[in-house]
């Protein structure tokens, strides 16, 4: 069963921490954000979503690479099309994941959220090891924190991004968390 320590560190999975985060502001954390990414876009099991998180991405290896010059990202967590989890910022450290956002009526979700990126994009279906691993690393969270809610990026910065995308099984990953 997987746990949260009192570091904020998930005890099973990979740990590649992340110079992009910083301190988070006093709170709770009330919010899981689910997200997706791959690069290259839309191409899955290479190393550019890990090499953008920590700063390490060559930015010559592929075109689109040129549009994410200067980029300081990263989740918490990272979610591979086979359900391994990489995490790459302790819980208890604000992820610079969601941008400009708002959630009932709070902005600045970074402060109180915790990002979670599946291997994926707007234009396939998700796997069933992630969404065994979601399943697993939701409930792990919510046993650590008062998450109040889980949104997808699409609902918290409505007008800029469209992830986790319409592929993303809202009605499954929630029906099997009660």
């Amino acid at each position: 069963m997987m746990k949260i320590d009192t570091e904020g560190w998930l005890s099973e999975g990979e740990r590649l921490p992340s110079p992009n985060c910083d301190h988070r502001p006093e709170g709770e954390i009330a919010l899981l954000v689910i997200h997706n990414i791959s690069l290259p876009p839309n191409e899955f099991g290479g190393t550019g979503v890990i090499e953008l998180f920590t700063n390490t991405l060559d930015h010559h290896a592929h075109p689109y690479y040129q549009t994410l010059v200067g980029l300081k990202v990263s989740a918490h967590f990272f979610i591979r099309r086979d359900g391994k989890i990489i995490q790459f910022v302790s819980c208890l450290q604000r992820a610079w994941h969601a941008g400009v956002s708002s959630w009932q009526g709070r902005t600045r979700c970074n402060d109180f959220s915790i990002g979670i990126e599946l291997e994926g994009s707007d234009f396939v279906p998700y796997t069933p090891a992630q969404y065994d691993a979601l399943h697993e690393l939701t409930r792990a969270l919510r046993h650590c924190y008062p998450l109040a809610g889980i949104a997808g990026h699409q609902h918290i910065a409505p007008q800029r991004k469209t992830d986790p995308g319409e592929y993303f099984d809202w009605q499954v990953y929630l029906s099997r968390l009660r």
